[in-house]
């Protein structure tokens, strides 16, 4: 009787269809292209590792003495790459590693939830300029090293962008770029009084980005609008991507810029030779406009930000971040905020980038992966694993929402694994990318990493770890105000869960050499232990996994593996043969069961 109940499908199960032959010559591992089998690993350099103390305060960058909430924590580049070169990522079966933004941040700090902590810009998302690397990260030679380490590996590189918005002007950068909008005393502001200390009635707000470039709801600027493409998100200012103006360098960039020659932006992103007439209202002013530009000032950072001649705001922020591409062999982008940004930009943004990685790939040939084209994955608030219509818009992948809010299905995620493998099984020219945790909403339970990382790391589609699900990384410190800042806790080197560690190695590693778990046809094979198979038609790869399967002496393969056929078990290590569609595993099953053919 359990042996008949160990080979039959559940009463949700499909009827028995026959699967593809197993071919005997076929190869026992399958990686499939990057793209049809993404394993992303998305960390904060920051909070990660600090692999270089000589950067830690750089901008004049503090502490607060008090939980260090949004303060910056040290970790950098050079962290990342030491941990390249220990081998964490390749152990993990990863294949990319996403990092939020490493160009510049603004300085300081602004007042962070409701004045709960001094917030810095750590994350990446409060940029001041897309051209250089922040110093918090490292230096040029630092990333340069952590790209080529990673592209040895076969590891790609994706950095996080924003064309939404750029940082908020918090009292540090006003005064590091001498841009005359504080009151007397600002240096002594607290969170109690920091806007006090700004005279957002100043003309002078002119001198940063201006109007051309962003709403901002300032003197002289246009408001924000009340839709997802113009309305200022968190009251950040907006950048104006959509108007067809030609623009020139912003004035604080310019007085940063050293006397060069300029260079041409892509034709495409060049603006109508006829300038159109802005339009919107600005606020009242109380104070006369400032029309002196701003001086450079002796000892300021310099930039790699060029005027462009007859060129919009999307061709600037289209060519400020493919020359990372460019430069770096930066391999992808995840795209923040992608629903506030209309998808012509992202369409330009990903044929640049495309274009500026395969120029990239013939001037290093030595050091690229191979010649797949440019990666992009967008968060798209809310998306599902489903197609839309922003796929064709340059993304190759969207962040799948849904799969972190689906924990009760992981015990028995048949319908789940299903109805994805019906969505993405094949080559229908689009992927997902599925996670547990991450930074944008909550860590998903620290007792449940077990099942939750199984459910994942065998799920269709793409993946994302979030650092620290294999370690079981403690939540930190939650303000009311902005509970997601506890969601990005340092890294827990000191004392990390090992058993979990080598449960998510076992499964990213397995999931690695198949590209059939991602793309593959799925099929239950038995209800109890749940059993599944996943064959990938163009490659002939082949698995077949059993969940919460401890002290069954057999399990179910159908036909997936042909009688005679040798497999072993990823888990566990045992080896044994097909026979009359099932395998005998002399130790007896673990929990988990990966079946692959032996080597």
């Amino acid at each position: 009787m359990l042996v008949a109940a160990c080979s039959s499908p559940g009463p949700t199960g499909p009827a028995v269809a026959t699967a593809p032959a197993a071919a005997a010559s076929a190869p026992a591992a399958v990686p499939g292209r990057f793209a049809d089998n993404p394993i992303v690993y998305f960390l904060i350099p920051d909070r990660f590792l600090n692999g270089n103390p000589a950067n830690d305060n750089a901008y004049g960058r503090q502490k607060d003495g008090l939980q260090e909430i949004g303060t910056f924590h040290g970790g950098d580049l050079k962290g990342v790459t030491l941990k390249l070169k220990e081998g964490w990522f390749k152990e993990l079966g990863v294949n990319a590693i996403w990092i939020t933004a490493p160009y510049e941040q603004i300085h300081g700090w602004v007042v962070g939830g409701n004045k709960a902590f001094k917030h810095y810009a750590y994350h990446g998302y409060y940029a001041l300029d897309f051209t250089t690397l922040d110093k918090s990260m490292g230096t040029p030679e630092e990333l340069r090293e952590m790209v080529d380490t990673a592209h040895a590996q076969g590891i790609r590189i994706l950095f996080d962008v924003v064309m939404n918005h750029p940082g908020y002007l918090d009292i540090k950068s006003a005064q590091d770029l001498g841009l005359d909008v504080l009151w007397p005393g600002a240096e002594n502001a607290t969170l109690t009084d920091y806007h006090g200390f700004i005279d957002y009635n100043n003309f002078n707000f002119g001198q940063w980005w201006g109007r051309d470039w962003v709403r901002a709801g300032l003197p002289g600027y246009i408001d924000g609008g009340r839709d997802d493409l113009t309305m200022q998100l968190a009251f950040l200012a907006d950048f104006r991507t959509e108007s067809q103006e030609a623009v020139k360098l912003p004035a604080f960039l310019q007085a940063r810029e050293p006397v060069r020659a300029s260079r041409t932006p892509a034709p495409a992103e060049a603006a109508p030779h006829r300038r159109a007439k802005s339009s919107g209202k600005a606020r009242k002013p109380a104070a006369a406009p400032t029309t002196a530009p701003v001086q450079a000032v002796p000892g300021k950072p310099d930039t790699r930000a060029r005027d462009l001649p007859n060129t919009t705001v999307r061709g600037y922020l289209v060519t400020w971040l493919s020359d990372w591409v460019r430069e770096y062999g930066i391999d992808g982008f995840r795209a923040d905020t992608v629903k506030h940004v209309e998808p012509e930009a992202w369409a330009a943004l990903k044929a640049a980038s495309t274009t500026a990685l395969a120029d990239w790939k013939a001037r290093n040939p030595d050091k690229k992966i191979d010649d797949e084209p440019f990666w992009m994955v967008g968060e798209y608030w809310g998306q599902g694993p489903e197609r839309t219509a922003l796929h064709d818009s340059g993304f190759d992948a969207l962040i799948n929402f849904e799969f972190q809010t689906a924990g009760a299905q992981f015990a028995r995620p048949e319908s789940l694994y299903a109805r994805y493998a019906q969505l993405l099984s094949g080559r229908p020219g689009y992927s997902t990318l599925s996670y547990l945790s991450s930074h944008d909403t909550s860590l998903f339970d620290r007792q449940q990493l077990e099942a939750g990382g199984a459910a994942l790391m065998l799920a269709p589609g793409g993946v994302q770890i979030f650092y620290g699900d294999e370690t079981a990384r403690p939540l930190g410190p939650v303000p009311d105000s902005d509970p997601q800042q506890g969601t990005r806790s340092d890294m827990n080197w000191a004392s990390p869960d090992t058993a979990l560690l080598s449960h998510w190695r076992r499964l990213g590693s397995f999931r690695a050499r198949h590209v059939a778990l991602a793309r593959g046809t799925h099929r239950q094979l038995a209800d109890a232990p749940y059993t599944f198979s996943r064959i990938d038609a163009p490659t002939g790869d082949r698995v077949v996994v059993a969940m919460n399967a401890a002290g069954q002496q057999g399990i179910a393969v159908g036909d997936t593996f042909a009688d005679g056929t040798a497999v072993r078990d990823a888990y566990s290590g045992q080896t044994g043969r097909v026979q009359a569609g099932r395998v005998t595993l002399a130790s007896g099953a673990g929990r988990w069961v990966l079946l692959e053919r032996a080597p």
